[in-house]
This record gives structure tokens, sequence and C-alpha cells, in this order.
């Protein structure tokens, strides 16, 4: 793949686009600017509405608490040309040009930045009532839900899944969610580490229906493939996101099989003077020995960073950071940090049923990963760890009451 990607050094570039203006876009334009970039900058924003960040979408927008989640970044300072309402539809690359609807948008230098999109339950379109929450409309559309305490049905206890039953609960809401695998967050935790998380579901007065496959969504209800129905005033799909690269068909830009950017450890794609950053594009991990696809806030924030100095001929080192992630959710602060999938051994620190505790993930001794619930300090410790790749004494880390920078072998 390196063979086809650009010579990295674009501080000459006359014109950089950004296709994307959530918070990777958003970080990309700041970046560039902020490292000398001095050309025409554009960023083209599907959405309407002014850039803003997705966290607060599922907590305080949601509630009604918050009217606006707009990133705090002046574009007209930046000299920016913000074009918002504007969605890409292809991309030819050898003739370094952009298709849109309102014609073509030439360029040196694009940065692919379009996030991910919320996956729809199969059979569900047109059905009234049926939501997702990934988009600040969604969360508009659902705030009525919320402030009439409408009787809820969640499918999928993942991370959205789980926000979302927070802030319904919260609101006064009947709740029930249905997950088809056997326990909450299956796809993104071992089955030890999400385990004790299920009980937190009936602790904030939420039903948590497990092995609960739907088999149709009716006005007024969710029909399970057991012949269940649960009453449904609304239904929230949280099942999982996906690269939003629909639009690259055709560009002979690489994908990988979740249809995410293939991109090089410079971020860059194997189409000259394109790069892909965020939720949309997957990387090498040195680190982790394999290619990492991370549908994170924190990973969104830092690539851009990698791209901008690369642009401008910067020399940046090689995009390997310590995936990090956070929720709140049913009263609690989680927050995940690296990658466990290579780990050959797990150590826990405090009693999963209190309300601290953490997981270390490791590899030859060397910590990989962290789940912290309710303690930070071992998060923040944990990541620098890591980073470091310290030796950890496991007995030691063990041991809840010693901190865990002091558990290195």
């Amino acid at each position: 793949m390196t063979e086809e990607t650009q010579e990295p050094g674009r501080a000459a570039a006359r014109r950089a686009v950004v296709v994307g203006a959530g918070m990777a876009g958003a970080q990309t334009a700041v970046a560039l600017r902020e490292q000398g970039f001095t050309g025409e900058l554009t960023v083209l924003g599907a959405e309407p509405h002014q850039p803003y960040d997705r966290p607060p979408l599922s907590k305080a927008v949601l509630l009604g608490k918050a009217e606006s989640a707009a990133l705090d970044v002046d574009f007209a300072a930046l000299g920016v040309d913000l074009r918002l309402g504007r969605e890409a539809s292809g991309v030819r690359p050898a003739d370094h040009e952009l298709d849109t609807a309102d014609g073509p948008v030439p360029y040196d230098v694009l940065v692919v930045a379009t996030g991910a999109e919320a996956i729809r339950l199969p059979g569900t379109e047109g059905v009234p009532g049926v939501h997702l929450l990934r988009t600040l409309d969604d969360a508009e559309r659902l705030r009525p839900v919320l402030a009439e305490q409408r009787d809820v049905v969640v499918v999928g206890a993942g991370w959205i899944g789980a926000e979302f039953a927070t802030a319904a609960r919260e609101a006064g809401c009947a709740v029930t969610v249905v997950e088809a695998a056997d326990r909450p967050l299956a796809g993104a935790l071992p089955a030890e580490a999400a385990a004790p998380m299920a009980a937190w579901y009936a602790d904030s007065g939420a039903e948590l229906r497990t092995h609960a496959r739907v088999a149709r969504v009716e006005p007024g209800a969710v029909v399970l493939d057991d012949g269940t129905r649960v009453p449904a005033d609304a239904v929230v799909v949280g099942i999982g996101a996906r690269p939003a690269t629909g639009w690259l068909a055709g560009s002979g830009i690489g994908l990988g099989v979740h249809g995410e950017v293939l991109a090089d450890e410079f971020l860059r794609t194997s189409a000259p003077d394109v790069y892909a950053v965020g939720d949309c594009a997957s990387f090498p991990s040195r680190r982790y020995g394999e290619r990492l696809l991370v549908h994170h806030w924190d990973n969104a924030l830092q690539g851009p960073r990698t791209v901008a100095a690369d642009v401008v001929g910067a020399a940046p080192a090689p995009y390997d950071p310590v995936p990090y992630f956070w929720s709140e959710q049913f009263g609690r602060f989680v927050q995940y940090a690296g990658h466990h999938g290579a780990a050959d051994a797990t150590v826990w620190r405090g009693d999963p049923a209190g309300p601290a505790w953490s997981v270390c993930w490791l590899r030859e001794n060397r910590l990989v990963a962290v789940l912290a619930v309710g303690r930070p300090r071992d998060l923040a410790q944990g990541r620098k760890l890591i980073e470091s790749a310290t030796p950890m004494n496991p007995a030691t880390l063990a041991d809840p009451s010693r901190p865990l920078k002091k558990a290195t072998a």
C-alpha cells in the first residue's frame, strides 16, 4: 500500500478540502492552520447544522439540558470556507476533483472525515416510532419521547443503547432493552468484564432481556422471534455503526472488510494526496500488531494532528494511539483504554458488584488495556503504562488499594 500513497510534505498545496464537518473534520481544519497550512481550506458538511460534538447527544441534548452541542471552533477566523448541507457523491483521484450536487470541487489535498452512520434494523424503514441516535436531528426527534415519558424499547445493549436507556430512565420512561447476545456490550468487551454490567439495568429500573432477537417492529410493539410482544410507544435502535464511505465506490480508494478506508501509518490512503481520519478509517497499529478501526471521540481528536503534520511536511511520528473511550451510564463513569484482543492474562482490581472496580489485560506481563468503572485514576495511570509498555507485577496489580502505577515489576 505504501508504494501507492503520496509522498509526505504538502506545504505548497494551494487547496485542501475536508469532507465531513464532525469532530474529525473540524479538528483537521484546526490542526492544518495550527501547523502552518496557508492555502485555501474548505470543509464540506452533509448536515445543515453548525459542526457539533456527538457525546452530548445521548446526554444533555437528549434530556433538554443543553440546546446546542456546537463545537467551539471559529471557522471564519481560521479562514475556512465552511459549506454546510453539502454532501460529497464521489471523488476522482486522477483529476483531483470531488463530486457534489453543486458541481466538482478541485483539491490539492483531500481529507476524508465522513465518520460513521448508524446501522438500521432491517424491516423498520418507514415504521412510525422507530428512531436512531447518531445525529443532532435524531436527538431532537427523541426529546419529546423522553419529555412525554413514553414506554420505550431499546434494541441493542451496546454503548449507545445503555446511554439512551440511562437518559430515558432519568426522564421517567419505562424502558425495556432487548439484546440478541447473552450480555451487554457483547461486541466490545469479553464476557467476564461485561457480565457485571447486566445488573446495572435492573438497578436503574430498566428491564434487560438478553437472547432476545427482534422478528419485526409493529406500530406500538416490538415482536421478538419467540413471539413475545413488547409494548413500545417508541423504539430506539442501537445496533452499531458502519463507516460512511459508500460515496467512495468506484474511486479506487482502498476499503476494508467493514467498508472503512484503509489508511497507512500516516493516515494516507491508497490514492495520491488523499487522507482519511476518524470513524471512517482504519490504521495499522505497531503497538498491537494489527489494523485498528476505532469509532471513538478521542481518535477523531488525535488523528487530525498526524494528517496536518504530514500535509505540511513536518515528518510526523506514525499514528499509533492508545485507543480511549468513556461512557456515562446508570450513574457510573465507565472508561476504557487500549485494546484487549491479544491479551494473555486478566487481572481484576476491586469487586465488580461494587461501585468502583477495574479490569486490566496483560500480554507478557505488560498492560495492553484497562477498563475502569468509577476509578479514573486507574484509567489515567493505566493509559500511560500502556504507552510505555512497562512490565507489571500481576500480584501487586490485583490489589485495588495500591496505585496502579506502583504495580510495576
